[in-house]
């Protein structure tokens, strides 16, 4: 049974969503990406919660289905904001359940220390992650947590800006409960093997979805191969890093995150580490401190060398989503009626917009749509092309088609003017 499983969304009660995200939208959208596991992102939310029991099943496995079918499993992201040596620090989890009465459990514990659940579909909280860990295992053992998008400046339990410098700093005597990191869009696999005291963990990618939009749900996903679907076999598959039945993950190219690079969007500065070290970490434009991105924090911890790939890693491919593919292409946004016909007349070839990205041939794919798209379309699945890399908020996006033709005379452009050096 081969599963893709997006683990990490939310619902229309987060801040910044989209409010028509409804569980009927998110099964619709997620069968078009081709995604048949989705997380329910945000149990954590009293009213959220609500809909989830009354639209969906629970069998004892620990997943949770729709009436058509469609599978879940129980999932909230939370932030913990807490001073702890001299400095803010800002960390955000996935926690996973596997029943509602679990999940209700750890929400009464959270309202318990004062967390206001209904503010927010990711809660805020002033939790220790130490103290975070122990609450959700002391509910029950078969739950689980996941540090979020662990390189991101703000709220990833490596970020420049609030996060730590090893996971035995942040999680202390509780480090013992945590066997998955995930590594967020403004990081891939390759560059978390560059740190060796993080062979021990599993790797698991998820899109963080604030919207249903299939370039949204499924951009980041886990392929798995299993004989039936349940929630303690799903987890036992990540913790074993079984290669059998954890085949690869899905990623965006680290460059197309939104802080890959390092840069100060306001003064539309974007620079690679070694470009910002030159300038001390300052925005030549302003004076004030640049945004330090995930590749320079990297950098930073690195005990490798690029390209070393460890012993027990599960493999990954790189792809883009295909609205964005088009959209390159004829111009526009990915949701332009435009783009969606092409996508549209692409699904009802193919059936999904992952057998798209990774199995249809360059011949079926012209018989479809433009050459120009398929052979794009093959690129991307080949790794040949480039990203301009995303920076302090701004998503990256790729060298194809128009995007093409606009950053080549955007560089022609700045070749006239000055360098880094004569700032």
């Amino acid at each position: 049974m081969r599963i893709f499983a997006d683990l990490h969304i939310h619902s229309k009660y987060s801040r910044a969503t989209s409010k028509d995200l409804s569980i009927n939208n998110l099964v619709r959208y997620s069968r078009k990406k081709g995604i048949n596991l989705l997380g329910t992102g945000d149990f954590t939310h009293p009213e959220w919660i609500k809909e989830l029991k009354n639209s969906l099943e629970e069998d004892g496995s620990g997943i949770l289905k729709t009436a058509d079918g469609f599978s879940f499993v129980l999932s909230s992201e939370i932030s913990s904001i807490y001073s702890e040596g001299g400095k803010i620090r800002k960390i955000h989890n996935v926690v996973f359940a596997p029943s509602f009465e679990c999940a209700e459990q750890i929400n009464s514990e959270l309202e318990k220390r004062g967390v206001n659940l209904k503010a927010d579909g990711r809660p805020i909280c002033g939790i220790s992650c130490p103290e975070l860990v122990e609450i959700i295992k002391g509910v029950d053992e078969r739950n689980h947590i996941v540090p979020a998008h662990v390189w991101t400046p703000w709220f990833g339990v490596f970020g420049s800006k609030s996060g730590f410098d090893s996971l035995e700093q942040c999680f202390k005597d509780q480090l013992k409960h945590i066997f998955a990191l995930e590594t967020g869009l403004s990081s891939d696999p390759a560059m978390n093997w560059r740190l060796s005291k993080l062979d021990k963990y599993a790797l698991v990618s998820n899109s963080d979805a604030h919207s249903f939009w299939p370039w949204r749900i499924g951009r980041e996903a886990n392929v798995f191969e299993l004989k039936s679907l349940s929630y303690d076999g799903l987890f036992r598959a990540i913790k074993e890093r079984d290669k059998n039945k954890f085949l690869y993950t899905i990623e965006v190219d680290p460059g197309y995150g939104k802080y890959h690079f390092d840069g100060h969007r306001e003064c539309g500065v974007v620079l690679s580490p070694k470009e910002a070290e030159k300038l001390n970490n300052i925005c030549p434009v302003c004076g004030r401190p640049l945004t330090i991105g995930v590749l320079h924090r990297v950098e930073e911890l690195a005990d490798r060398k690029e390209g070393f790939v460890p012993k027990n890693s599960i493999p990954f491919k790189s792809l883009i989503p295909l609205s964005e593919i088009v959209s390159a292409f004829i111009g526009g946004q990915p949701f332009s009626k435009k783009v969606w016909e092409i996508y549209t007349d692409l699904i009802k070839k193919f059936g999904n917009e992952l057998k798209v990205l990774l199995e249809a041939g360059e011949e079926e794919l012209a018989s479809v749509c433009r050459e120009d798209i398929a052979k794009g379309i093959v690129m991307v699945r080949e790794n040949k092309i480039r990203i301009v890399p995303g920076f302090d908020g701004v998503y990256g996006y790729p060298l194809l088609g128009k995007l093409k033709e606009r950053e080549m005379k955007t560089e022609t452009k700045r070749d006239k003017q000055k360098s880094l050096k004569e700032f």
